[in-house]
């Protein structure tokens, strides 16, 4: 069990290009890394979710020192990918952050491709879970709808489709309770939330990922009813020092439903340290 003082759990923000970022940071490891999460940080940001989300990667703590960045606060209408993460890079120079493992989760998934594209000299390796390199056709139907679902104010909905299409079996159940509760907490507008969802249907690099040099895991689910599977496939494909693991029996919510998830980044990352 690690303690709370390996932890060392801190919630902080940073002035990015005239905006705040939230971001949290834990951990007492001498080597970095950077988490980003997906779409869901248009509705709640990192803000005072240190100990939570230390708690839920705790097992990161002991080697690794960990930061989880939210994006900035004020985006402009037509904010990119690419945008994000050029913020990133200037946000690592600004904390002397040296170059780090970037772990990213769906859209968070598509900003790490973008780093390590544009700015090599901050990546150390990827880890890309249920993320893909370009719109498909299950991506369009689901970002679409949700894109619907706030245009109409249906927060509901929201939080309902998306757990329909993340989780499977009892989890399935359990989310289904607990996204009901969560809708609501009702934003007071969806503005945040479509500039993320509008720059993943325009993000496409697949013609880049030849550029990618570091080492990356991907990490698919077969069942994923977010962007589906064929996404994690077609990336490994073309980004030359990369393995591909696939999920049998979950979808987008891989990365809380499944119980070895973590244990398996991990692994992964380990053996990177030199």
């Amino acid at each position: 069990m690690v303690g709370y003082m390996i932890l060392d759990a801190c919630n902080e923000s940073i002035n990015i290009n005239g905006s705040d970022c939230d971001y949290i940071r834990f951990g007492k490891g001498k080597n970095a890394i950077i988490m980003l999460p997906g779409v869901g940080d248009g509705f709640k940001t990192a803000k005072g979710m240190a100990l939570p989300f230390a708690l839920m990667y705790r097992c990161f703590a002991e080697n690794f020192r960990v930061y989880v960045f939210s994006r900035r606060n004020d985006m402009p209408e037509g904010f990119t990918t690419a945008d994000m993460a050029d913020d990133l890079d200037v946000i690592m120079d600004a904390l002397n952050i040296g170059p780090a493992s970037i772990f990213g989760v769906s859209q968070g998934g598509m900003i790490a491709q973008q780093m390590a594209i544009r700015h090599p000299d901050k990546v150390r390796s990827l880890v890309l879970a249920v993320t893909a390199s370009r719109p498909n056709e299950i991506m369009k139907e689901t970002l679409e709808t949700w894109l619907e679902m706030a245009d109409r104010g249906d927060h509901k909905g929201i939080m309902l489709d998306t757990a329909e299409r993340s989780y499977t079996g009892g989890y399935l159940k359990r989310a289904r309770m607990i996204n009901r509760m969560i809708a609501a907490a009702k934003p007071k507008d969806y503005m945040r939330f479509r500039i993320l969802c509008r720059s993943c249907l325009e993000h496409d690099v697949y013609d880049d990922l030849h550029k990618i040099i570091c080492p990356a895991l991907i990490i698919g689910a077969d069942q994923d009813k977010v962007l589906g599977p064929a996404a994690s496939i077609e990336m490994q494909g073309e980004i030359p020092n990369s393995q591909l693991y696939m999920y049998e029996g979950y979808s987008h919510g891989v990365y809380e439903q499944a119980k070895d998830f973590n244990a398996r980044v991990l692994r992964y990352l380990m053996q990177l340290i030199v």
